[in-house]
């Protein structure tokens, strides 16, 4: 079981999941005010989804705002711009131009974790692995399949294209449309933790695979996703909520 490491540190004093908390305001004004509530929650991770953000195409606004929140907040913080076809809201900014941007967020060193999917261009995801590294600035390479759920071979080797391509985290979140579904998600997430060198979160979406949200740390997935004022994916339940049943689980854990 391998926890998520932020400089050095491992996320959740190295229990797993860590717990992180969206952002998905569309105004400067209104992140800072959802940051402000997402921090105290406490949560372990704050993710800036940026690209419900009006203002991304201005970056030094983007960077400084991400520093802000980091700051702020005192909570690591996690930046995503999710792409329309993983999921994503549609943004103006070309493939080159978000690049620049994650660039100049990990220069500013203005995040911790920066979140890149591995089916972008190759050429692209070897740039922000790159800056990231130079950066030192943790690279989580993700995959999400909203349509359906890969068969288990497939979800397998997502997560060793993530460590292949030189991520430091590996994360899945693929839709079920039967509970065989999530069971393949969750044996591909611990045979994908057995196995790898680095950690990896898995997720089944939506209400069949909610219960993914709540065990799948038991199965080596170092990484939940929870609201706080929002959800950014479905099947993300209220924070209060999944951190009372992490709490009935480890304590369940530590009994056995």
């Amino acid at each position: 079981m391998k926890p998520i490491t932020v400089k050095g540190q491992p996320l959740a004093e190295g229990r797993l999941p860590a717990l992180c908390i969206p952002l998905v305001a569309r105004t400067a004004d209104a992140l800072r005010a959802e940051a402000a509530a997402a921090a105290s929650l406490s949560p372990d991770l704050i993710e800036w989804r940026v690209d419900f953000f009006e203002g991304l195409a201005r970056t030094q606004d983007v960077v400084a705002l991400a520093a802000e929140i980091r700051r702020t907040t005192g909570v690591p913080l996690l930046f995503t711009r999710r792409s329309s076809r993983e999921g994503g809201q549609p943004i103006a900014l070309t493939e080159p131009q978000v690049v620049d941007l994650y660039k100049a967020v990990c220069e500013a060193q203005a995040a911790d974790i920066v979140d890149w999917e591995m089916a972008a261009q190759r050429d692209h995801v070897e740039a922000l692995r790159d800056a990231a590294r130079a950066a030192g600035v943790t690279l989580l390479l993700s995959f999400h399949d909203f349509g359906g759920t890969p068969a288990l071979p497939q979800l397998l080797e997502r997560f060793r294209q993530a460590q292949a391509l030189g991520g430091d985290v590996g994360k899945l979140a693929v839709m079920p449309k039967t509970r065989a579904d999530v069971l393949a998600l969750l044996q591909a997430t611990l045979q994908a933790s057995e196995e790898l060198a680095i950690p990896v979160a898995g997720m089944s979406m939506g209400a069949l695979g909610a219960v993914t949200r709540l065990c799948g740390g038991e199965f080596g997935s170092a990484l939940t996703f929870a609201v706080g004022q929002a959800a950014s994916a479905p099947g993300q339940m209220p924070v209060d909520d999944l951190r009372q049943a992490l709490a009935v689980l480890r304590r369940g854990s530590a009994a056995g």
